[in-house]
């Protein structure tokens, strides 16, 4: 079977169902482009292009922040050279990126392949989230096939235990605030008997939960274990170096927060 071309594939909207692009995406030519944002996005192939993002939802193939009058009606435009994409910030505010570097107005920059959450935060203490995926050059491997598994390297393993105690301290991150920080172990335990009626929760046991995480993830994960006797708000820092760490490699999700709703 013949993989996919350029000319099999045309741009084409993504509907609002459409899943998070963390997750992956349809099967595309090398080089294209899914953008995601609240309520749909575009799919591109490798082409001269120029999808533009923003307020305007009239003027845009991806609204973001549309009823965010902070958000500019021309955010940014992700534009295809005809073989690399590149994102320019066009409005006002700054475009986060990962590891908390800011795309700032009139300035531009290479997209990596793979998946990459654009962030963009507003005075009104809200955070827009575009998401963007450019699918990678086929790797040579003779091993590797149309139908072998997808593979994960930087995902970790979470037990169902472990994703609710995570998915309570980082609430804030999958909730895309802006300055996001861990909740105190106070609220991870109120928040955990709430979600989980019929077992008790406490602080100690929470924390001891995600300690065992940083330990079991400190060998492969920098900045996540503090030396003996080293306490808060080093701790604090450490939570936050490992939220990052599973943010980052789609470990965790915003869908998580599910996992912390009361049953009914």
């Amino acid at each position: 079977m013949h993989g996919m071309g350029d000319s099999d594939f045309i741009p084409q909207v993504l509907p609002a169902s459409t899943p998070s692009l963390a997750h992956g995406v349809p099967t595309a030519p090398p080089g294209t482009i899914f953008v995601l944002g609240a309520d749909g996005g575009y799919a591109v192939p490798p082409r001269r292009f120029s999808l533009y993002f923003g307020r305007g939802t009239d003027d845009v193939h991806v609204t973001v922040g549309g009823d965010d009058p902070y958000v500019s009606r021309l955010q940014g435009r992700l534009v295809c050279d005809g073989h690399d994409w590149w994102v320019r910030n066009e409005g006002r505010l700054p475009i986060q990126l990962p590891g908390d570097s800011l795309l700032l107005s009139g300035h531009e920059l290479l997209m990596d392949p793979g998946y990459t959450p654009l962030l963009i935060g507003s005075p009104r203490r809200r955070t827009h989230l575009l998401e963007v995926h450019v699918v990678a050059p086929a790797a040579v491997d003779a091993a590797v096939g149309p139908r072998t598994p997808t593979r994960s390297p930087d995902g970790h393993d979470l037990s169902p235990v472990e994703r609710l105690v995570l998915a309570a301290l980082a609430q804030r991150y999958l909730r895309q605030e802006r300055y996001p920080q861990p909740v105190s172990w106070k609220q991870v335990a109120d928040d955990l008997n709430a979600a989980t009626p019929g077992r008790t929760w406490t602080r100690k046991a929470a924390e001891h939960v995600v300690g065992r995480v940083r330990e079991r993830l400190a060998a492969t994960v920098p900045g996540v274990l503090r030396d003996d006797g080293v306490g808060e708000p080093v701790g604090n820092t450490l939570n936050h170096n490992l939220i990052q760490a599973l943010l980052r490699s789609a470990t965790l999700l915003p869908a998580d927060l599910h996992l912390l709703t009361p049953p009914a």
